[in-house]
């Protein structure tokens, strides 16, 4: 294939990327399902449509950019406020992903960290996307405060676990992998102070494009240690909002608008890119069967915990239970990340890897299909914390 060839293909798969999903969305198909479609297709029709490396690297700036931006947005006075009804919200999920990995070691016969990460991959919301999607579910500025809180906590507990879990070979690689996260963690604030102090001072405009550096920088570092490149792009984030009073540029609306504009725009390349790599031998009969019978009941455990915790802990109505249980459902993000973990490191058969999939693509449809408009990547207004738990 000449170089011409290849640089119009490229180009007309970025047009495809930012049109097609979003025209599916008319059909209230969600945009990320809409792009990992396109790389199914793409897999069987053209398998060489644009090189491995370039489409890894722009994948890798999407994935990083949505939880940098995860990490940004998130207020930890919103957990201050509702922290007894999330301490309860907490304990509830720990003890599911504890019963969910029993059942997977006991009755399938699975290891703990294989049966670990597929509790995870059931059951951990994809926070960033059920935030850019809050605007088009119709929900109360309360029930936007529960989703939101419930969501980043599941992400953060799911995140702390899958550390442990991939780590967890020896005692000294959790050790060393454990002192090497304190490390960045330690080292992300003071390199965003030396860098206000040092750079932004004479270049101001640079917040963005310094965060989103050192936001990839971190990715790349946490996946070297083994634990994927949204934990460091996270991490990344958090230190940047913690720093908001002493470095008011790197958190502000304005950063945190163009962060989630430059993730609008990469994001769609991991979802065509994880739809790229998915392997025939997935797509079968078998792996439709059972991921429709792990949707059929894992979504209604999700939802109905939820649902049965607001319901008898807050005395909320039926139907404002159900909206909140229900946007939490989608796991788009984790399941994909945590799939193809499980298929790499763990070896996993094609049939399950294959119904993780479905059952990612069916639980991030439905408060698109359930709630009130279709899925839309914009972000939500300023929230307003709820009462209650």
């Amino acid at each position: 294939m000449s170089s011409t060839t290849e640089q119009v293909l490229f180009l007309g798969l970025i047009v495809s990327l930012m049109v097609i999903p979003r025209v599916l969305q008319r059909w209230r198909i969600p945009a990320p399902l809409g792009a990992f479609a396109m790389g199914l297709l793409g897999a069987l029709a053209l398998p060489q449509l644009v090189s491995g490396k370039v489409l890894h690297v722009l994948a890798t700036l999407g994935i990083s950019a949505v939880f940098l931006f995860a990490g940004v947005d998130l207020e930890p006075s919103d957990f201050r406020r509702g922290r007894w009804p999330l301490l309860g919200n907490l304990v509830v999920n720990a003890l599911a992903l504890a019963a969910v990995s029993w059942a997977a070691v006991h009755y399938l016969q699975m290891r703990w960290q294989v049966a670990a990460l597929l509790a995870l991959a059931l059951l951990t919301p994809s926070t960033g996307f059920i935030l850019n999607a809050l605007p088009s579910f119709g929900l109360r500025d309360d029930e936007r405060y529960w989703v939101t809180i419930k969501a980043v906590a599941g992400e953060l507990l799911a995140l702390a676990v899958m550390f442990v879990v991939l780590e967890s070979h020896s005692w000294q690689a959790l050790s060393l992998s454990t002192a090497a996260l304190l490390a960045l963690m330690v080292a992300l604030p003071v390199v965003l102070l030396l860098l206000g102090r040092y750079v932004i001072v004479v270049a101001p405009g640079s917040e963005f494009s310094l965060l989103v550096m050192v936001g990839v920088v971190a990715a790349y570092v946490t996946f070297g240690l083994g634990v994927e490149y949204l934990l460091g792009a996270f991490l990344a984030g958090f230190a940047a909002r913690m720093l908001r009073g002493r470095l008011p540029g790197m958190a502000s609306e304005r950063n945190l608008h163009a962060i989630e504009m430059f993730a609008s725009f990469f994001v769609p390349f991991y979802f065509f890119d994880s739809g790229l790599h998915v392997p025939a031998q997935s797509l079968s009969l078998r792996a439709l069967g059972l991921g429709l019978a792990i949707t059929a009941v894992a979504l209604p455990l999700r939802i109905g915990m939820v649902w049965l915790q607001r319901l008898f802990i807050r005395g909320e109505s039926l139907r404002g239970s159900l909206r909140v249980a229900t946007a939490l459902t989608p796991t788009l993000v984790f399941t994909l990340v945590l799939a193809g973990l499980l298929r790499e490191r763990f070896g996993i058969d094609d049939t399950l890897y294959g119904a993780l999939l479905l059952y990612a693509g069916l639980s991030t449809w439905l408060p698109s299909l359930a709630l009130a408009q279709p899925f839309v990547l914009e972000r939500m207004p300023a929230r307003e914390a709820g009462q209650g738990g």
